[in-house]
């Protein structure tokens, strides 16, 4: 499965089941671990851990196996490592609490350039 194709999953899951401001970072040449890092809020520890099996799901229907899973248990902060993308769902206290967007510095990608337009 093609990066692009996995991240249009992530983002149509998170979409399609309620997660908010969600956003992608291209983090390509700035890190070594992965391509993308998406990160979506929740409204809540559940509704977090829910977003997070929706993706897992999907992903395996898709015939992809995920590389691990962090924080599922009553946690403020879900990670779920795709490889090429890291997800982060995130309750809207962790989020402006971590501010990943700021910690990486990076302009957030529209999508027209994930899709290659």
């Amino acid at each position: 499965m093609q990066t692009k194709e996995l991240l249009e999953i992530v983002k149509n899951v998170l979409d399609e089941r309620k997660g908010q401001d969600i956003t992608v970072l291209d983090v390509i040449g700035k890190t070594s671990i992965t391509d993308y890092m998406v990160i979506a809020t929740a409204t809540s520890e559940r509704h977090a851990k829910s977003l997070t099996d929706y993706v897992l799901v999907e992903v395996k229907e898709k015939g992809f196996k995920p590389l691990g899973v962090e924080g599922q248990q009553g946690s403020d902060w879900v990670l779920l490592d795709l490889g090429d993308i890291i997800l982060h769902v995130m309750t809207a206290q962790a989020r402006e609490f971590y501010q990943l967007e700021k910690l990486w510095s990076v302009d957030r990608v529209d999508d027209s350039e994930v899709l290659g337009e």
